[in-house]
C-alpha cells in the first residue's frame, strides 16, 4: 500500500522559503524546495535523516 507524503515545513521557518518534508511513512523520508515544488524530490532512509538533523543542530545560528 503507497502512502502519500504528508507535506510540512520546520516550526523555526516562519516564512514558506524553506523545504518541506514528508515523513509520515517509515521507510524513506521526501524532501522538496517549497518555493519549486515541481522540480523535484529527495528522498532519503530515516537513519540518513537523522543524522542531517543532529548535524545541522551544531551549526552555529
Amino acid at each position: 500500500m503507497a502512502i502519500n507524503p504528508n507535506w510540512r515545513t520546520s516550526s523555526y521557518t516562519g516564512t514558506e522559503n524553506c523545504v518541506e518534508i514528508a515523513d509520515n511513512n517509515p521507510t524513506i523520508i521526501w524532501v522538496r524546495d517549497t518555493k519549486s515544488r515541481d522540480q523535484g524530490l529527495m528522498a532519503l532512509q530515516p537513519a540518513n535523516w537523522a543524522r542531517f538533523v543532529e548535524f545541522t543542530k551544531e551549526l552555529p545560528l
